[in-house]
């Protein structure tokens, strides 16, 4: 194998299931790779809200001078986005020589496409001579690849049912398992404002550090600015994150609890928060791009990212028709999903996804139509995420608002060729 696609064709193909959870094959590797992270780690675990703290934990570091490492799953449109070394997107090149070195490491250890890119991605870091790095969990906490790095500072988002045939059917076992992140005295910062007590459980009975929203930390704010409190630091009179949404203020004060369980090692300025926080980028999460019609992006796939998806659209204003690109996994709870954006949605475009795991359009389709109670609507079927947002562009009037969302893979799929502007055909006079 010579480049970065040759590496990951190899590594689908390498283990005979795609998810395999458990320590102890990628520990073998690990170990004799001498993997190990000489800086301060900040691993992020949570059902949705992990890839905004990572990147406003990212930010705000920048801002304030650190050489940061960046590991978060999955990628919207290129591999190499999963992996950001000060800053920028490590090279396919980098990706294509650590790969190779954990080949030469794994001897007969067999070692699923997630495993496989994580310990490069580690490695990749551990040569890059970082000041602090920040580890994305890919899936659940306790036996997921990431955790076999001892965290300096873990932090727990919202907590919620999603992947339950492998994690749990309710928030209490699924917080668990999240809560395997933690470290015995040191700081966990929860920022689910209704954390499971099966987490707070687990803090106590390690002895981790156990910060709480609500308790140890909180946010206030108006329509103009917004505020934080936490244990010894407050700041006021903050511009809202660059980060649109209403829940993004949660994700923003877990983020500011890190840093200031952290200040001893990595301490930050007041400044450093404020302009990381102005300047902080994530494609994808309410992501609106402007034209005729206005285009809004959204990796929400579950049922409690789909709800804060329709709070945000509701705050956006009156659109005459709303049109919606989904495609989605099959495993995924479709039903509340589809009950709770139905009645803000007119139009429906269902797609399909490149992806055994992925639901088909038609099937997308009689879901949603089992439950429509509407008379008002319509839908379509397409065999790609392009061809649907195609369609619903043709079908749009320029005061209309076009929304994609239901699976990071149908968000990368009209993003492959950059963010689209879209110009509909205008009104007859």
């Amino acid at each position: 194998m010579k480049t970065l696609q040759q590496w990951l064709d190899w590594c689908e193909q390498l283990h005979p299931v795609a998810i395999d959870m458990g320590l102890e094959r990628v520990k073998v590797v690990a170990d004799r790779m001498n993997l190990r992270l000489d800086c301060p780690v900040i691993t992020v675990a949570g059902t949705n809200g992990k890839g905004s703290t990572c990147a406003m934990l990212e930010a705000v570091l920048l801002q304030a001078g650190y050489r940061t490492g960046v590991y978060t799953s999955p990628h919207l449109v290129h591999f190499e986005e999963r992996c950001r070394l000060h800053g920028e997107s490590a090279s396919a090149e980098l990706f294509a020589e650590a790969f190779a070195a954990v080949e030469a490491a794994r001897g007969d250890v067999s070692l699923t496409y997630f495993e496989f890119s994580t310990l490069a991605i580690l490695r990749l870091m551990a040569q890059a001579e970082l000041d602090v790095a920040i580890l994305e969990v890919g899936m659940g906490g306790r036996l997921d690849a990431v955790n076999i790095i001892d965290a300096d500072c873990t932090v727990i988002t919202s907590i919620d049912i999603d992947h339950a045939a492998i994690l749990g059917h309710d928030r209490e076992t699924i917080g668990r398992e999240k809560a395997g992140v933690m470290r015995p005295g040191r700081p966990v910062i929860v920022s689910d404002p209704v954390a499971p007590q099966s987490v707070i459980d687990h803090a106590a009975a390690i002895g981790a550090e156990l910060w709480l929203f609500g308790r140890d930390f909180n946010y206030s704010g108006d329509k103009q600015q917004w505020a934080w409190a936490g244990r010894d630091r407050r700041y006021s009179g903050m511009a809202y994150p660059a980060l649109r949404g209403a829940n993004q203020l949660i994700n923003a004060s877990g983020v500011l609890a890190a840093l200031e369980s952290l200040r001893q090692r990595i301490p930050v300025t007041a400044q450093a928060v404020r302009n990381g926080m102005a300047m902080v980028e994530l494609p994808g999460r309410f992501q609106i791009v402007p034209g005729q019609p206005v285009l809004v992006l959204d990796v929400a796939h579950n049922p409690h990212s789909v709800a804060a998806l329709a709070v945000n659209l509701d705050a956006m204003g009156f659109y005459p028709t709303t049109h919606a690109v989904l495609g989605a996994m099959a495993d995924k709870d479709l039903l509340p999903m589809f009950q709770r954006i139905n009645p803000l949605v007119d139009r429906w475009y269902f797609t399909d996804l490149p992806l055994p795991r992925a639901a088909r359009a038609t099937d997308l389709q009689q879901i949603w139509h089992g439950q429509n109670a509407r008379t008002d609507t319509a839908s379509s079927v397409h065999t790609e995420p392009m061809q649907a947002l195609s369609a619903a562009i043709a079908a749009a009037d320029p005061a209309d608002r076009i929304i994609v969302f239901g699976s990071f893979h149908t968000v990368g799929g009209v993003l492959t060729d950059g963010i689209p502007r879209l110009q509909a055909k205008h009104l007859s006079p």
